[in-house]
C-alpha cells in the first residue's frame, strides 16, 4: 500500500475552493492546507518556467522545495524535543527524529541549494545551511513550543525574533560582567547561608541561581518597555535569595529570622521566613524607580496564584486606570507543582477573561525534575511540566538552567511578547535541586543516581565564570575575588543582625492600608451610621429601578423593575433591594464595588438583576454603573465554574483594594469547601501570620429547604472553628436592613477583617423578611435581634436561634399564639455578642428554660460555638441528630424532621385546656417537669435520639 497523504483523496475543485478561500483568509483554512498553500505560493512566485529548470527537473525540484519547507516547520514544531537543556540528566528519545530523511529529503540534498532558505530570511539556501540553522536556533539551549499558536500576527513576530537572532543574545562585556556579579550574590547567598545556619531550612535555590540574573534583566528590561511595578507569588524554593537579591530586602533581616528569639510588635504569631512578603523600590539601571511586590503565601503549592492575579488587577483598575502595560505579575512555580495542583489550570483559565485578566503572565517554572522526593515521569502524564500553557496558546520556552545567557535572552523575548500582545508566557528552567527537599533531607535515599550527577556538577555562577575566563573577561583570580568580597560583605551583615533579637514583619501594601488599624474588641460594638437620609435613598433607588426607555426589555424584567418601584413607594425594601442600595450608596460615596461568583449578576436565586439583558441582544444595562457622574465604579461578573481559583482572586483584589467592597459569592454555601485552603490559609489566618488586613465579603447561601446534602448547610462550623480573636466576622442576617447596614459598616469603620455572610434562599421572597427606607436612614447593624411582640412577664422559654428556621418557629408562634415563648435572633455569631445576650436574658426574669434551635444536624451548625460561648447559662439545643451528612435527599423527610424540631419548641398537652398548646405555663405541673426533662435528656444523649 502507498503512502496515504491527504492529497491523494480530494477532488481537484475541492482544492481549487481551498485556494481561493486561502487567498480571501488563510485562517479559515486548516493549519495543514495552510501549510501547503504557502509553500504553493513561495513555489509559484519563486520557481516558474523561464528559470532554466524545466520538465523533470522542475517536477522534481518543486517537489523538494516542498518537503525543505516541510522540514522547516517540523523543526520549529518539534525541534524543542531535541534540544540541549537538560544539565543533569540525558534527554528522553523522541520518535521520529529531525533527520532530513523523515521529511523525505536525503543526504545527497545536503549540497543543493534550494529558495526555501528564503522561509527563514537566510535566502537562497543550500540544505545543509538550513539544517545547521535550523539547529542552531531550535536544538540548543533553548526550546521553543509555539506553533499551536492560531494568530497569525504572534507566530510570525516569534519567528522573525527567534530565527533573526537564531535565538540568542550576544551581550556586551558590561551586561556580562552584571549578569556574573549576580550569579556571584546568588550562589554566594546559598553557601553562605548554608555554612552559618547548619541543618536550617532555607529551600536553596541551589541549581537554578541562573534565575536571580533572568529576574533582573526581566525587571531592567520591563522598565525600558513602560512597567512600573512588578507583582511576585513564589513558593518556599528559593525565596529567601529572591527576597535578599532582587527586592532587595536587607540582608541582616532575612538572617535575624534565622536566629530570633520571638517577633515585635508588628506581628501576633508570625511565619516561617520562607513565607514571608516583602514590598520594595528598586532603581533600574537607567535611573527608574520600579515597584516591586512578594505577597506573603502558605506551605499550600500555588495557593498565592490567584491571590496574586487579583492584586494585580486591583492595582491595574485603580492605580494604573486599566492600563496593562504598567504592571506585569511574575509567577514562579515548581515542576510538579504547575503540573500537579488544579489551581493553576482555573488561574490559567481565568488570565483572558474580562473580569480577571491582568495583561499577560511571566511564569517561570524552578524545574528541578523532582517533587519532593518524586520522580517527575512519576508526577505528570504530559510532556513537560508547562502544557498547562498550550490551554490559552501561550508560548512556551524550555531553557537549560546552566546557561545563563541563554536564560537572559529568553526573558527578553518574553517580556517583549507580554507587552506586545499581552497573553502569558512561560519559561520552563531545566535545572536541579543540590539538596533534598529542605536542607536536611537526604535525596539520595530515593533519587541516588541523579544526585550522583549532581554532586560532580559545578554550579552556574562557576560555569559561567569559566566561560568569562575563557572570553578574557576575568581573570580566575578577579572572579574568586568578587566571590570573597560578597562573603565578607555577608559577614558584617550577619554581626548586624545579632544586634537585635527581635523580628519586624513588614506590612505588605503598606501604603496602601496606612489608614487602617488592626481590630479591638472594642471597636465591634461601635455602629457607623452613614450620611444617607431618606431623599438621597430614594434618589439612589430610582436609579436602580431605571430601564433606558429607548430599549427593549422582556416582560419580566420590566415587571421585577416596576416591583421594585412599587416597594420604594410603599417605604419598603426585600432583600435584593436593601443589597442593591448598599451598593448603590458606597458608589455614590465613591467607594468601589466589585462582586463575582457563578451567576452573581442575576444571582443563583434570580433575585439580585444587578444587569438586564436587552431584548434580542447580548447587551445588557447595568443600572449600579449609572448613579451619578461621579460614582466609583461598579464591576459584577458572573465567574467561570471554579471556586478556589476565583476565591483567591477576590482576596487578593481586597487586600490591593482597602477602600473598596469586594464581594465573592458562592452559588451555593458548601461550595466554598472546594476552596478551603483559601479560607484556612488566608482568609482565616492571614492576619496572625503576615499582619495582613482584608475586608472581603464572602456570600454563602444557608438554609434547609430540602434541596438535599450539597444544597442546604454552607458549613457555619467550620468558619466558627476558625473565628478567633476578631479575625472574621461571621454573620447570618435575617432582614434586609442589617445587610444593608452590614455592607456599609464593613467599609466605614477603620479596621478591615473577612465579612463571611450566610446569605438566605427562600428569605429572599418572605413576605415577612422585609424593612422599611426608616430602618436603612435611621436604624444600624444589629448583632442580636430581640423579641419586640412579648410581655416580658409571661416569657418562660427563651428560644435563641440564627437564620431562617426564625420565620419558621414565628410562624408556629403566631399560629399558637405562644406568649410565653420569646423568639431572639443571634445575627451575629463571631465576635460573639455576650454582652448583649445577657442583658436581653436578665430582661426576663421568669424564663425556666433556655434554647438553641438550629436546622443543622447537633454536630454542625452554631451549637457547639454557642454553647462554649453561653458560659454560665444552662442553654439546651433542639436540633437534628448527629450526621456525617447535612441534609437528607427526601424533601419528605426533610419536612419531617423540620417539623420534629419546630414542634419540640411548641409542645401540644393534653390537659385540661383540651389540646391546646400552653407551653410551660401549663396548669399542669408533672407535664412541664416532663418536658424539662425531655430537652435535658436530648441533650446529654445527643445522637441516640431519632428525630
Amino acid at each position: 500500500m502507498g503512502k496515504f497523504t491527504f492529497l491523494g483523496n480530494i477532488e481537484i475543485g475541492a482544492v481549487e475552493k481551498l485556494y481561493r478561500q486561502y487567498l480571501d483568509n488563510p485562517e479559515s483554512i486548516d493549519e495543514s492546507w495552510q501549510h501547503f498553500f504557502r509553500g504553493f505560493e513561495f513555489a509559484r512566485t519563486n520557481l516558474q518556467p523561464g528559470t532554466g529548470i524545466t520538465g523533470n527537473a522542475y517536477s522534481n525540484n518543486l517537489d523538494k522545495e516542498f518537503k525543505v519547507i516541510n522540514y522547516i516547520n517540523t523543526v520549529r514544531r518539534r525541534g524543542h524535543l531535541f534540544t540541549k537543556t537538560n544539565p543533569v540528566r540525558t534527554r528522553r528519545k523522541y520518535t521520529p527524529s529531525l533527520d532530513i530523511e523523515n521529511s523525505g529529503l536525503s543526504q545527497s540534498d545536503l549540497e543543493t541549494e534550494f529558495q526555501a532558505g528564503k522561509e527563514l530570511g537566510i535566502g537562497p539556501a543550500k540544505l545543509k545551511d538550513i539544517v545547521a540553522f535550523l539547529h542552531e536556533t531550535y536544538c540548543q539551549s533553548v526550546g521553543a513550543e509555539y506553533m499551536f499558536i492560531r494568530h497569525p500576527e504572534k507566530l510570525d513576530w516569534l519567528v522573525k525574533k527567534m530565527e533573526g537572532s537564531k535565538n540568542k543574545t550576544e551581550f556586551p562585556v558590561e551586561t556580562k560582567k552584571k549578569i556574573f556579579s549576580l550569579l556571584v550574590k546568588a550562589a554566594g547567598f546559598e553557601s553562605f547561608i548554608h555554612k552559618k545556619f547548619v541543618g536550617q531550612k532555607r529551600f536553596s535555590l541551589e541549581g537554578t541561581e541562573t534565575m536571580v540574573p533572568a529576574l533582573h534583566f526581566l525587571i531592567e528590561k520591563g522598565s525600558e518597555l513602560g512597567v512600573e511595578e512588578f507583582v511576585i507569588g513564589m513558593a518556599h524554593r528559593g525565596r529567601l535569595n529572591v527576597l535578599g537579591n532582587i527586592l532587595n530586602k536587607p540582608y541582616e533581616d532575612i538572617f535575624r529570622e534565622f536566629v530570633a528569639e520571638g517577633y515585635d510588635d508588628s506581628i501576633s504569631l508570625g511565619d516561617v521566613k520562607y513565607h514571608l512578603g516583602y514590598c520594595s523600590e528598586v532603581k533600574t539601571q537607567s535611573g527608574k524607580q520600579i515597584s516591586l511586590k512578594m505577597a506573603p503565601n502558605p506551605s499550600h503549592l500555588e495557593a498565592v496564584s490567584p491571590v496574586i492575579q487579583g492584586i494585580s488587577r486591583a492595582r491595574i483598575d485603580h492605580t494604573y486606570k486599566t492600563d496593562f502595560t504598567k504592571l506585569i505579575p511574575i509567577l514562579i512555580h515548581g515542576d510538579a507543582a504547575i503540573a500537579g495542583q488544579g489551581v493553576v489550570y482555573e488561574v490559567v483559565q481565568m488570565s483572558e477573561l474580562s473580569g480577571y485578566r491582568t495583561g499577560g503572565t511571566i511564569h517561570i517554572v524552578i524545574n528541578n525534575q523532582v517533587g519532593f522526593t518524586t520522580n517527575y515521569l512519576d508526577a505528570r502524564s504530559s510532556t513537560y511540566s508547562t502544557d498547562i500553557g498550550k490551554v490559552i496558546k501561550a508560548p512556551i520556552f524550555h531553557v537549560n538552567g546552566d546557561d545563563v545567557e541563554a536564560l537572559v535572552h529568553t526573558v527578553f523575548l518574553a517580556i517583549e511578547y507580554r507587552q506586545r500582545f499581552f497573553t502569558d508566557v512561560f519559561i520552563d528552567i531545566l535545572s536541579y535541586r543540590k539538596h533534598g527537599h529542605n536542607e536536611g533531607d537526604e535525596p539520595r535515599y530515593s533519587q541516588p543516581t541523579l544526585y550522583k550527577a549532581i554532586a560532580n556538577h559545578p554550579n552556574p555562577r562557576d560555569i559561567y565564570a569559566r566561560q568569562l575566563v575563557s572570553e578574557g573577561i576575568f581573570t580566575e583570580e578577579e572572579a574568586k575575588k568578587q566571590e570573597n568580597d560578597f562573603d565578607i560583605f555577608l559577614e558584617e551583615k550577619l554581626e548586624i543582625s545579632k544586634k537585635s533579637g527581635k523580628v519586624h514583619i513588614q506590612q505588605f501594601l503598606r501604603n496602601d492600608w496606612q489608614d487602617f488599624k488592626h481590630t479591638v474588641t472594642s471597636e465591634f460594638g461601635k455602629h457607623y451610621p452613614g450620611e444617607v437620609n431618606k431623599e438621597l435613598l430614594k434618589f439612589i433607588g430610582g436609579k436602580i429601578c431605571y430601564l433606558p426607555p429607548d430599549e427593549n426589555f422582556i416582560k419580566k424584567t420590566v415587571k421585577l423593575v416596576e416591583e421594585r418601584k412599587k416597594m420604594l413607594d410603599n417605604n419598603m425594601v426585600d432583600w435584593a433591594l436593601g443589597e442593591l442600595l448598599a451598593y448603590g450608596t458606597l458608589l455614590y460615596e465613591g467607594h468601589p464595588v466589585r462582586i463575582s461568583g457563578q451567576d452573581s449578576v442575576r444571582g443563583t436565586f434570580a433575585h439580585r438583576h444587578a444587569a438586564h439583558v436587552i431584548e434580542d441582544t447580548d447587551k445588557t444595562f447595568t443600572p449600579l454603573k449609572y448613579i451619578s457622574k461621579n460614582q466609583a465604579p461598579f464591576n459584577i461578573y458572573n465567574s467561570p465554574l471554579n471556586e478556589y481559583g476565583v476565591l483567591g482572586f477576590e482576596y487578593g483584589y481586597a487586600l490591593a483594594t482597602p477602600k473598596g467592597l469586594t464581594v465573592w459569592e458562592a452559588q451555593f454555601g458548601d461550595f466554598h469547601n472546594v476552596a478551603q485552603v483559601i479560607v484556612d490559609q488566608y482568609i482565616s489566618s492571614a492576619e496572625e501570620k503576615w499582619g495582613l488586613m482584608n475586608g472581603l465579603v464572602l456570600y454563602l447561601p444557608h438554609g434547609f429547604e430540602g434541596q438535599g446534602p450539597e444544597h442546604s448547610s454552607a458549613r457555619i462550623e467550620r468558619f466558627l472553628s476558625l473565628a478567633a480573636k476578631n479575625n472574621m466576622q461571621i454573620v447570618n442576617p435575617t432582614i434586609p436592613s442589617n445587610i444593608y447596614h452590614l455592607l456599609r459598616q464593613s467599609i466605614h469603620r477603620n479596621f478591615r477583617i473577612p465579612l463571611v455572610i450566610f446569605t438566605p434562599k427562600s428569605l429572599l421572597r418572605h413576605p415577612k423578611c422585609s424593612s422599611t427606607l426608616d430602618d436603612l436612614v435611621n436604624g444600624h447593624f444589629e448583632e442580636v435581634i430581640d423579641d419586640q411582640n412579648v410581655d416580658v412577664n409571661e416569657v418562660r422559654r427563651l428560644v435563641f436561634c440564627s437564620g431562617k428556621i426564625y420565620y419558621e418557629l414565628l410562624e408556629r408562634k403566631e399560629e399558637y399564639n405562644a406568649r410565653d415563648v420569646a423568639l431572639i435572633r443571634i445575627e451575629q455569631l463571631h465576635p460573639f455578642p455576650a454582652e448583649k445576650i445577657e442583658g436581653i436574658i436578665k430582661k426576663y426574669k421568669h424564663a425556666i428554660l433556655t434554647l438553641w434551635v438550629q436546622e443543622e444536624p447537633i454536630n454542625m451548625g452554631a451549637w457547639r460555638h454557642v454553647r462554649e460561648e453561653f458560659k454560665n447559662i444552662e442553654i439546651l439545643p433542639v436540633s437534628r441528630q448527629a450526621s456525617g451528612s447535612p441534609a437528607t435527599g427526601l424533601s419528605r423527610l426533610h419536612a419531617l424532621s423540620q417539623e420534629e424540631i419546630i414542634g419540640k419548641v411548641f409542645r401540644k398537652c393534653v390537659c385540661e385546656l383540651n389540646n391546646k398548646y400552653c407551653g410551660l405555663q401549663c396548669p399542669d405541673g408533672s407535664l412541664r417537669q416532663s418536658i424539662l426533662e425531655e430537652y435535658r435528656y436530648f441533650d446529654e444523649k445527643v445522637g441516640s435520639k431519632k428525630i
